[in-house]
Order: structure tokens, then C-alpha cells, then sequence
């Protein structure tokens, strides 16, 4: 089992012609392993973990107020997840994940947003949004974020 960056855990098995990952099949090649990036196919479909923590809120930004910033494509900081809130109108809203996701989201949408992917809000008119950050509890007091 693989402690992932973004907060999932997942299964890490060598299983030939599927999944070559010969190095989980030893103690020496596990312990090499540490740190090896592996694809989360729960951020791929923006599942947020359990048990974080809003440790920051950003907004809420009416149309006016909403940085340039977060109209194009930016991200959240490595090890913290964002939470998108449409509190009034509607927004399209974009992330690069695999598949990529397009999604217009209107008053009462909440959206996570993985660690370290791509995303941008495109304005459909009048809206209010605000931004929430969460990491583990463990980590609320001591961690840094955007």
C-alpha cells in the first residue's frame, strides 16, 4: 500500500502484462521506491480525501473582485487540496486531469481541486465564489499554502 502526496492511499502490486512494477516484489526495491511518482486515479476524478482540514479561505469574489489569477490556468500548492464554492451564478470551470474535466458550475456547486493540477474558472456572468484549503489536521498548523 502507497502513501500518496495528494493524501490516497493506493495498492502498489506487479502484476505482468498489466502492471509492471517489478521493484514492489523485494524489501530493497519497495524502500527505492519512496518518493516514485504513481498516477491517482482518484485525483484524476477529483475525489477529495477524508479528514482534512480548511485551514485558509480565499473570497468571496464577486466578478469584479476575482483575481486575474484564477481566470487562467494556475494551481494549488503541492500537499494541499482546494474546494471551489459557487455561492451565487454560474462558472465554467476547467481541470487537466485524465480525462480532463469541463464543468459549468452553478449556486451551491462545490468542486476539490487535487494538489498541483491545472485549473481556471471562466466567468458566465454575475457570480460569487469562494476557495477553501485543506491539508490532514496534522499538518493545519505548520503548513504553508497560497
Amino acid at each position: 500500500m502507497a502513501d500518496l502526496s495528494c493524501f490516497h492511499s493506493q495498492h502498489v502490486r506487479h502484476d505482468p502484462p498489466w502492471q509492471d512494477r517489478a521493484w514492489v516484489t523485494t524489501e530493497y526495491g519497495r524502500r527505492a521506491g519512496v518518493g516514485t511518482f504513481i498516477e491517482c486515479p482518484l485525483c484524476d476524478r477529483a475525489e477529495l480525501p477524508e479528514g482534512l482540514q480548511v485551514v485558509r479561505t480565499a473570497g468571496p469574489f464577486s466578478a469584479s473582485s476575482l483575481p486575474d489569477g484564477l481566470q487562467r490556468a494556475h494551481r494549488v500548492s503541492e500537499r494541499t487540496w482546494g474546494r471551489l464554492r459557487v455561492l451565487e451564478g454560474t462558472v465554467a470551470f476547467s481541470m487537466d486531469t485524465v480525462p480532463p474535466i469541463q464543468l459549468q458550475l452553478q449556486a451551491g456547486s462545490v468542486q476539490p481541486i487535487p494538489p498541483g493540477v491545472a485549473h481556471s474558472l471562466a466567468l458566465t456572468g454575475p457570480v460569487v465564489v469562494q476557495v477553501e484549503f485543506l491539508v490532514p489536521p496534522n499538518t493545519a498548523k505548520t503548513s504553508r499554502h497560497n
